[in-house]
């Protein structure tokens, strides 16, 4: 059984197309889909509840974070396996059934994660080392320069985004775990409202003598951005306190030199609102 777990807030349409993509291109096994609404005004309940009936609707009851929210639609299924899959993605044909295979198919594997393009077919950098500052901008110069078009990025992201291997962490836009690894490692860190709680995630099953698989194979599209765009300066926000955690639990010593960063900055403390 795979139980598939899809946070929203204030993202109704890009929520829609992500249920219509995974009705259209249903896994193979059985599963279920569990959408956890951090109270959202747009009237996301309503519209699952209208237009998406199979669809199990949990309500946060406030917006609790996505580690946390993930962490509700977790406790409250039983399969064997758990898809924390972001509502701005579209499924495409056989993608789930190809991550399924490919997490199965190696007893120490923990955790599966897709290869995630955009709307236009560009590939995304969708894993990593363990978030350091060096790797950290390494990263980032990829990720930039594919998002400017730089020629010398979307080459080098295109060719590692084929090649199958085992990085430190796989993004949690779609991330596929099973379910006793996941308890295992304690579920998602709620410190985490939003970002970085995906590497956390990794780097706990890697803690454990699990492995982390990136499958080329399996290809999901990723519309980034979308539900983050309505609310940029909360979301903005929510990452410079995410960021800052991870270093906390992770590098303490470098969270110092983070914070006096961001302080000069004016970005730290982070401004209320």
């Amino acid at each position: 059984m795979l139980d598939i777990v899809i946070v929203s807030y204030n993202c109704r349409e890009a929520l829609d197309a992500c249920l219509r993509s995974l009705a259209s291109a249903a896994p193979r096994r059985a599963h279920g889909i569990v959408v956890v609404d951090n109270h959202s005004a747009d009237g996301t309940p309503d519209h699952i509840r209208s237009t998406h009936p199979a669809v199990r609707l949990l309500e946060a009851g406030g917006n609790v974070g996505f580690a946390a929210a993930n962490n509700i639609g977790i406790r409250a299924t039983r399969g064997e396996l758990v898809l924390l899959l972001n509502p701005d993605t579209l499924v495409t044909p056989g993608a789930i059934d190809r991550l399924c295979d490919a997490l199965e198919s190696v007893p120490l594997a923990g955790v599966a994660g897709p290869r995630i393009v955009d709307a236009a077919g560009r590939a995304e950098l969708s894993y990593g080392r363990m978030l350091t500052p060096l790797s950290e901008l390494g990263q980032k110069m990829l990720v930039v320069g594919s998002d400017r078009g730089a020629t010398w990025a979307t080459r080098a992201v295109e060719r590692m985004t084929r090649r199958a291997h085992r990085p430190d962490w796989v993004s949690g836009a779609c991330l596929l775990i099973r379910r006793n690894v996941l308890e295992q490692a304690g579920l998602l860190d709620e410190r985490f409202f939003m970002y970085t709680e995906d590497v956390d995630l990794c780097a706990a099953v890697r803690a454990l003598g699990r492995h982390i698989l990136f499958v080329p194979e399996a290809e999901i599209v990723h519309l980034r951005g979308r539900s983050g765009a309505t609310a940029p300066a909360a979301t903005r926000r929510a990452y410079r306190r995410s960021h800052v955690a991870f270093y906390e639990k992770h590098h303490p010593a470098w969270a110092k030199v983070l914070k006096l960063y961001l302080r000069l900055r004016g970005e730290w403390p982070v401004p209320a609102g």
